[in-house]
């Protein structure tokens, strides 16, 4: 299916504003929508806590981890539900085992996400952190990280691609050094959905955390993630309770297999409901060809504001090395006096940060149009 050209808009809510801000929370399709509406009208009429809503819900959980596994190249059972990207990096970060003579690798520090940031850099009293050096772009050296694994390295925990210059790392590449001998953590937040297939066994990730609400077009509160069904066992649960585990005497509990070992409560069942109906209606088109949307349509915003003598461009310039993400600035403006007069036009985009440096973030989806992006060329011009 060709979708360079082709407008989607009309599967969408009716809106008057050019919507780029999709590396933070997409929009919805209004199918996912209508689903999340229809489950709660059925959860309430078989009654929630009724003998045929236990059914109800486990297939609807059963469902979503079917397609998440189809999308990443995993098994279902291998797929946790949470709330966040940030809540499944903190399972890894809090759930492993450390000795004052342990490290892990990281990279870049302050020019990596808060959120697979902070949970590393508090763990700093039990293990020692070694960060890579990288460029401007945020990429590192191969060779700087074969340099920094030694006997003690207990984790190395990466971003597949940044928030802030939209870089994609080699993490295939990565996984063959680290040829499952290093536990391999990856925060995907900013790929599933965005930048085509992912194969995680091809990746050789113990661990993967991302959310639902980004590229993957669903509600917030669902996050996903994924455990190797054999790397389960070097992860203690944060919390626990009756889902997640088994008392077998007065005194002495017993996990439960995955995906129930690192789940406690109840799941946001309506989010996961609105979250399966997405990823349906992306699968629909192919996540290959949602990949060269992106790609068609993140090229043609850059190569415009290229043209824009006093446009400042960050990132990459191979396509092949980055994401949908458009970062940039214009000489003598500051990033959120522009962020915010864009949108009092009904244009949202957002300010993030390269280390100390400001910069204004576009990040088209595939439901984005051409015409839309040269309608945002036009308004930068005039500014």
């Amino acid at each position: 299916m060709n979708l360079t050209s082709k407008d989607i808009s009309d599967d969408f809510p009716d809106s008057n504003k050019i919507y780029l801000n999709n590396a933070s929370v997409s929009l919805m399709p209004t199918q996912s929508i209508d689903a999340m509406k229809e489950f709660l009208i059925s959860y309430n009429s078989i009654g929630p806590d009724s003998k045929n809503s236990e059914p109800f819900v486990t297939e609807k959980l059963q469902n979503v981890r079917k397609i998440i596994a189809k999308i990443i190249s995993c098994q279902p059972d291998e797929v946790v539900l949470t709330q966040s990207t940030t809540d499944g990096i903190n399972f890894v970060a809090n759930g492993l085992s450390f000795d004052d003579k342990s490290n892990i690798i990281i990279r870049g520090m302050g020019h990596e996400h808060h959120a697979n940031y902070y949970p590393w850099i508090q763990l700093k009293e039990k293990t020692s952190i070694k960060n890579l050096p990288i460029d401007k772009n945020g990429f590192f050296k191969l060779d700087d990280l074969e340099s920094f694994i030694d006997n003690n390295t207990k984790l190395v925990a990466l971003s597949h691609a940044l928030y802030n210059t939209g870089s994609i790392l080699p993490v295939d590449e990565i996984g063959k050094i680290l040829n499952n001998k290093i536990p391999f953590f990856i925060d995907s937040a900013q790929t599933v959905g965005c930048i085509g297939e992912m194969d995680v066994s091809k990746i050789k990730c113990n661990f993967m955390s991302f959310n639902g609400s980004k590229w993957l077009c669903g509600p917030m509160g669902t996050g996903l993630f994924y455990c190797d069904r054999k790397s389960s066992e070097l992860l203690k649960p944060m919390t626990i309770g009756g889902e997640s585990a088994i008392i077998y005497d007065e005194t002495n509990l017993a996990f439960k297999e995955l995906p129930d070992k690192f789940q406690t409560g109840f799941r946001n069942y309506v989010g996961i409901v609105g979250l399966e109906s997405s990823i349906k209606y992306l699968m629909n088109f192919g996540m290959k060809n949602i990949r060269e949307k992106n790609l068609y349509l993140s090229n043609l915003l850059r190569e415009e504001l290229s043209k824009i003598p006093s446009i400042i461009l960050y990132g990459p310039d191979d396509p092949n090395q980055r994401t949908s993400i458009v970062s940039f600035n214009l000489k003598g403006h500051d990033p959120q006096e522009i962020v915010d007069k864009l949108e009092k036009q009904n244009i949202v985009l957002a300010v993030r940060e390269i280390m100390e440096q400001k910069i204004i973030r576009a990040s088209p989806h595939f439901f984005n149009t051409e015409s839309e992006m040269l309608q945002v060329i036009d308004k930068i011009k005039k500014l």
